[in-house]
């Protein structure tokens, strides 16, 4: 040490700081799966498209000069005509289609997100308890989700929509409540798998109560498979309201959905053809948008891409 100068040392101290500053700094998991997620340029491309999209759903009616279900007496079956406004045309009764298409997106929309919503919770609860029980528990538990799973699912809708008529809250809930099965299965391998691990031994031999254990140790580690499902559940139940729209079961007047519309416009095609293209055009962005997001989530936060 005595042979090192005072040049010596601060060549040193230099060298020391560039090193530092060299050194690559530590990724969360988080920041990992948003940098994957942001080099996926179709997944970036559909999620600017979808918040278009829902943007539009949201403002764009207050930016219409017509109501969903306003009547321009003057244009009856007219192709799209910018001059009054009809960007879209407008259907057998006048009313405008670029209003509809928008009111209708908006109720799609909402009836996928508040379905989804309630599928997650059933789902990652159901599926959480019967892992983390497992044995006689998980028995009967999975066994109830496979007598489900044999339900035919339109006969379902059919009986609730007799017994509570055509209530579109009662479609939301009753759509939620046969998606959840799915999630329910998804979520209970990943419990099998978390709860053989260290953090939830420690837990438990600290004396957490299970119940505890599965919503402040288990659940918040499934974050990942529940977004990415979630994600793909989404077009799932949109494509679930539009057939039922179109079988005359869902959304009916004077509210509409994509569905609805599409029902309305497939027996016109070929004389109105408008009427078709328009809502299908956004029901099939829509939902090849919400597929690419979906994929994306999964490349981007599945631990083997890692």
């Amino acid at each position: 040490m005595a042979g090192i100068t005072g040049k010596d040392a601060i060549l040193t101290d230099y060298a020391n700081k560039l090193e530092k500053l060299d050194a690559p700094k530590g990724r969360s998991l988080t920041q990992d799966a948003m940098r994957r997620l942001l080099r996926n340029k179709a997944a970036m491309v559909s999620i600017i498209l979808v918040v278009l999209i829902v943007l539009a759903a949201i403002i764009g009616p207050y930016f219409v000069p017509w109501g969903y279900a306003e009547v321009d007496w003057t244009s009856i079956r007219k192709p799209p005509d910018l001059s009054k406004g009809h960007v879209f045309g407008t259907d057998q009764n006048g009313r405008d289609m670029l209003a509809r298409v928008l009111q209708g997106t908006q109720m799609s929309l909402i009836v996928a997100g508040v379905a989804t919503v309630v599928s997650v919770v059933i789902g990652v609860v159901y599926g959480a308890v019967a892992g983390y029980f497992g044995g006689k528990v998980d028995a009967v538990m999975m066994r109830f989700v496979d007598i489900m799973y044999a339900l035919p699912y339109i006969l379902f809708v059919i009986i609730l929509v007799v017994i509570f008529g055509r209530n579109p809250v009662l479609l939301f809930v009753g759509i939620g409540c046969l998606e959840w099965l799915t999630m329910a299965r998804i979520v209970r391998g990943q419990t099998l798998t978390l709860k053989e691990r260290e953090f939830v031994e420690a837990a438990r031999a600290g004396g957490a109560k299970p119940f505890t254990i599965i919503l402040r140790h288990i659940v918040p580690n499934l974050t990942g498979p529940v977004v990415i499902y979630a994600t793909l559940t989404v077009p799932e139940i949109i494509i679930t309201e539009s057939f039922l729209s179109y079988l005359g079961l869902g959304v009916q007047e004077p509210q509409t959905s994509l569905g609805t519309l599409i029902s309305f416009g497939a027996p016109v095609a070929e004389v109105l053809p408008w009427m078709l293209l328009a809502p299908a055009g956004v029901l099939v962005t829509l939902l090849l948008c919400l597929t690419y997001i979906g994929d994306g989530l999964r490349d981007a936060l599945d631990p083997k891409d890692r």
